[in-house]
């Protein structure tokens, strides 16, 4: 039974009062009780806020396509879709419903196929707002291959696969994607990402943010997101983080959790109410691996940094939004916009002032520890939403050039240092989204191509806000020239003064948003592959247009495009000797470098076979550190360059 424009009490009146009364009292039905308030969200900020899946949402007259699509869902198909992660033994899972009407069921069950019967694992209660299920079920096996099903009642259901953990593969391959406008001519469907998907069919998909851009209505949008790719998120792993959009704002810097002046967001923190962004959180990132530190942030916001590992891969997980200051009033305004430089005679350090945090404090920990911590990992990659440098020239249009954009990871520059010195320490790529415009780049920090490489993965549709690599004076950059037949690669600068170097770019043809939204075959939308070879240690980029066909190869990616490199690039310092050799007598072992004057842990990596050379970086003495899975054992101190072996036992 559908309610017409009934107010929750006449539906009550209209619906079975046994079958409701089944349900009262229970958490679903006072969370119906909170249906009517009109401030769902707590604040005055929040009245707006997901109207078409709260309140009497069934009688909710606004945009056409939003209410089509939220009222007129078949009563069998309102599980969207599901997406899980399991790791250390802990299997977690969300389940996305439509909204439900008042005579409903309250709660989704969670069953297992076990020799060739469903098994019931676990019932849980949907939570309001936001209509999600959440499971954890513990001693998950990781080895075995599980038909699973979601339902509600017998109402609906929604059937996908556990994979088995691939440690056994040699190749371990992620889907990497961001950006997903709803401006396109096939507003429920993403066919081609689909087709293309399942023909690469990757072990686990990351969606880097921005898979809503409905700033107040983030249910609608992430169920618009679940319908187009639950196709093919229902049979692996997927890591899915938030962004600026999917919280409700144009850009943003989380500043701990305070309160932003406006959507903008350049006064640092959310505009929205707290129970907003944890209502986006829930949806998107529960069922994560749990969180490395837990420890709310102001407004009690949660925070989801974690890692994953897959196959043998360690994937850190990192926000590099949430603790992020805002440029209004904490740096000089030098353009337009308190986020927008254009002069360029600008001093670089003016906005580089002492006091300013990127990732933070707690999250630089968590690269510290996590990249000494190599059990069950053979290679690491850090996955966050944006880049770490500027690698953009042109906003918007081609006719707007800006020299520094703050909303970007290229700032601030000491913050954006000291994260890149954490991957560099533990040989881990960089993974990452929402600029638009997808480019391989490998950092500089104290010079070129000392730093870690890093892939930005296109726009899922380009149709907000293009962007394009387009150096004013159209030349290569410096340094040794880059294999590739695009014009403008090389060692540049970006606009904060931050050293890079352009390996490949995806810009699109049209010139201006009205363009972009009239050539879908020219706007570079697309999505990246990472390919990580444990056998080789090679780290493959591929880029692949939207409407590409994946199944008649390589020709069909971006100009530039795949990059095959060593992990051994993830370290550009020039070497200057060696330690010693090293021999183990167990294969494969974790081996540290420590500089002994600094006290700086050069690198920490886990090496092949039982024999190992260290390499340092300049004179000096050294502790060495070994062991299975951690550097837990000294093996050596006041060690120097030079030749000769060191026994390592255990």
């Amino acid at each position: 039974m559908t309610p017409d424009k009934n107010t929750r009490r006449q539906f009550i009146k209209k619906t079975s009062g046994l079958a409701l009364a089944a349900y009262l009292p229970s958490l679903y039905a006072s969370a119906y009780d909170k249906m009517n308030d009109p401030f769902p969200f707590g604040t005055e900020r929040g009245k707006p806020l997901d109207a078409c899946a709260t309140g009497e949402w069934w009688n909710w007259k606004g945009d056409k396509q939003m209410s089509r699509f939220m009222q007129e869902r078949p009563r069998d198909k309102v599980i969207a879709y599901a997406v899980y992660t399991h790791d250390r033994g802990v299997l977690k899972m969300t389940a996305q419903l439509f909204p439900l009407y008042p005579n409903e069921p309250e709660a989704v069950t969670l069953e297992m196929k076990m020799n060739g019967k469903w098994k019931k694992i676990a019932q849980e209660k949907i939570v309001y707002p936001g209509w999600s299920a959440h499971f954890r079920v513990k001693k998950w096996d990781d080895t075995a291959e599980v038909p699973y099903r979601v339902s509600l009642g017998k109402q609906a259901t929604f059937e996908g696969t556990i994979r088995p953990d691939p440690i056994n593969q040699d190749e371990i391959k992620i889907a990497t994607m961001s950006c997903n406008s709803p401006r396109d001519e096939t507003v429920e469907a993403r066919n081609e990402y689909i087709e293309n998907l399942k023909h690469h069919d990757p072990d686990i998909l990351f969606f880097a943010g921005d898979q809503s851009y409905v700033h107040q209505y983030h249910t609608y949008g992430i169920l618009l997101f679940g319908v187009q790719f639950a196709e093919i998120m229902k049979d692996r792993p997927v890591i899915m983080i938030p962004d600026d959009h999917d919280v409700g704002q144009g850009n943003f810097w989380g500043a701990g959790g305070g309160v932003a002046d406006s959507p903008a967001g350049d006064t640092g923190g959310y505009y929205y109410p707290p129970e907003y962004v944890k209502m986006v959180e829930r949806c998107q990132t529960w069922h994560l691996p749990d969180a490395y530190d837990p420890t709310p942030i102001k407004q009690g916001i949660g925070v989801y940094y974690t890692n994953l590992k897959i196959g043998g891969v360690d994937f850190a997980i990192v926000e590099d939004r949430k603790f992020k200051t805002g440029p209004n009033g904490t740096i000089p305004k030098m353009g337009p916009r308190p986020d927008h430089i254009v002069d360029p005679a600008y001093d670089r350090k003016a906005v580089d002032v002492p006091g300013l945090e990127l990732l933070g404090e707690r999250q630089i920990k968590f690269l510290h520890e996590w990249g000494q911590n190599w059990e069950g990992a053979e290679m690491k990659a850090v996955l966050s939403q944006t880049a770490f440098c500027g690698a953009v020239h042109l906003h918007g249009t081609m006719e707007n050039r800006l020299l520094a954009d703050l909303d970007c990871n290229g700032w601030p520059q000491t913050g954006r240092n000291n994260a890149l010195r954490e991957l560099r320490r533990c040989g881990a790529t960089h993974l990452c989204g929402d600029q638009h415009l997808s480019v391989i780049v490998k950092h500089g920090i104290d010079t070129y191509r000392d730093g870690p490489m890093s892939f930005t993965n296109p726009a899922l549709v380009n149709t907000v806000y293009g962007r394009w690599w387009w150096p004013l004076d159209e030349k290569a950059g410096g340094g040794e020239p880059i294999n590739n037949a695009l014009p403008w690669t090389g060692d540049y600068e970006d606009g904060l003064g931050n050293k890079i170097t352009m390996y490949a770019y995806a810009n699109p043809k049209p010139k201006n948003g009205k363009e972009l939204a009239e050539n879908r075959n020219a706007r570079a939308d697309g999505y990246g592959l990472v390919r990580f070879n444990k056998k080789t240690r090679e780290i493959t980029f591929e880029c692949w247009p939207r409407f590409a066909a994946a199944a008649l190869g390589d020709g069909e990616q971006f100009p530039g495009w795949p990059r095959r490199f060593p992990v051994t690039e993830n370290d550009g310092r020039k070497v200057t000797g060696y330690l010693p050799t090293l021999k183990f007598t167990t294969e494969n072992p974790v081996v540290q470098v420590v500089d002994e004057a600094s006290g700086e842990i050069l690198y920490t990596e886990r090496v092949q076979g039982k024999e190992y050379q260290p390499r340092v970086f300049g004179e000096g003495t050294f502790t060495v550190k070994a062991g299975k899975d951690r550097p837990d054992k000294v093996v050596g101190k006041n060690v120097k360059i030079g030749k000769g072996t060191m026994e390592v036992k255990g």
